[in-house]
């Protein structure tokens, strides 16, 4: 079934949330604190990780580095871009939408939930990869793994943020629906190449998610979702400019 792989995160995106729903009742506001903190934490390693396993390289012993300058001029301009298009305001607007649609006025964290949420949810290896691989060989496997982490992930911001949170099975559907259908019919256009670079742009995003959730908004991580649109700009210019291929690689 084309898709299946986003259907069942989405599912598992609404059930975390319900459940965290359930918990929030009982939970005091230092516990809440300290599951935010936590999550906060593993989402900086998460992003870390990601980053350096395509950062470092070890060639005969040694220690080396790589895609420093598409991570320098990914973030910076991809930052720029999301800034003038005041990419994250307008999540936020959408996020009052739904609050207001919810009937949910009197909620304060509605929108916190929703773009927070969204965002760890949205961005990272597991949405991009993953997708492509059910739109262009129908395999579910790894969408299936994230809609487990992403129940675990939603369950505990539900249980912070309330109901504003569930709204985040909205872009994971819409984004990861998107890039499957986009890599279903590219077909072999995603290359290996391309598909490590989206991922390790992608981790940055995900280490500067958990700095918001761990220290308190400090980045607008909305604004700089363009970096990710970077790789594929390099990929097109590589074909007709060599030299700026490797400048980036």
């Amino acid at each position: 079934m084309f898709g299946l792989g986003t259907i069942i995160n989405t599912l598992a995106v609404i059930a975390g949330g319900l459940l965290g729903l359930f918990f929030k009742k009982g939970l005091r506001e230092n516990v809440q604190d300290i599951l935010m903190k936590g999550s906060g934490i593993a989402i900086l390693f998460i992003g870390i990780s990601g980053t350096l396993s395509y950062m470092l390289t070890i060639e005969n012993g040694n220690i080396g580095t790589r895609g420093t300058m598409l991570l320098i001029f990914s973030m910076t301009l991809g930052s720029l871009a999301g800034e003038l298009l005041d990419i994250e305001g307008r999540i936020e607007h959408f996020g009052l939408w739904l609050r207001n649609f919810f009937h949910s006025h009197g909620d304060s964290s509605f929108v916190d939930g929703f773009v927070n949420t969204s965002l760890i949810i949205c961005i990272g290896a597991m949405a991009i990869v993953g997708s492509i691989e059910d739109g262009i060989h129908h395999d579910i496997s790894m969408l299936t793994a994230k809609a487990i982490l992403d129940f675990v992930i939603v369950l505990v911001n539900a249980s912070i943020y309330g109901k504003g949170t569930i709204c985040s099975a909205i872009p994971i559907f819409v984004y990861q629906g998107s890039i499957t259908a986009i890599a279903a019919v590219a077909g072999s256009f995603a290359s290996d190449a391309l598909i490590a670079q989206l991922s390790f742009v992608g981790s940055a995003l995900i280490f500067c998610i958990g700095v918001n959730t761990t220290f308190g908004k400090i980045l607008k991580v909305g604004n700089m979702l363009p970096a990710l649109f970077f790789p594929v700009i390099t990929l097109f210019l590589g074909h007709f400019f060599p030299a700026a291929a490797s400048f980036f690689s």
